[in-house]
């Protein structure tokens, strides 16, 4: 069975979306890094809007439900990180910045 490729970790991320803002964690920026190894473990280094983001546990079980779910995943570990701290003018897709308003 095949791993799937990082491509595919973040293309199953794209469903994944913050319930309060209406936008998708990937379009957001809060995605900062996603490793997968050959044996299937996949490691995701994400943050939140802000740390008191009352949706936070919400974003990561439902990021860690869409990449457990692909084929060939054996393992995911979310790694909640603050550092560097997001920024939505710096980290938000051009879409994201349109719907929010922050250019």
């Amino acid at each position: 069975m095949p791993v799937p490729t990082k491509e595919e970790i973040i293309a199953a991320l794209k469903s994944v979306h913050d319930p309060e803002i209406g936008i998708g964690i990937i379009d957001l920026g809060l995605v900062y890094d996603v490793n997968v190894e050959p044996e299937g473990k996949v490691q995701i280094k994400m943050t939140l809007t802000t740390p008191a983001c009352p949706y936070g546990e919400i974003l990561i079980a439902q990021a860690h439900r869409a990449v457990a779910e692909l084929e060939g995943v054996k393992e995911v570990e979310i790694r909640l990180v603050w550092d560097p701290p997001w920024n939505p003018k710096e980290m938000c897709s051009d879409a994201a910045k349109d719907i929010l308003n922050i250019w």
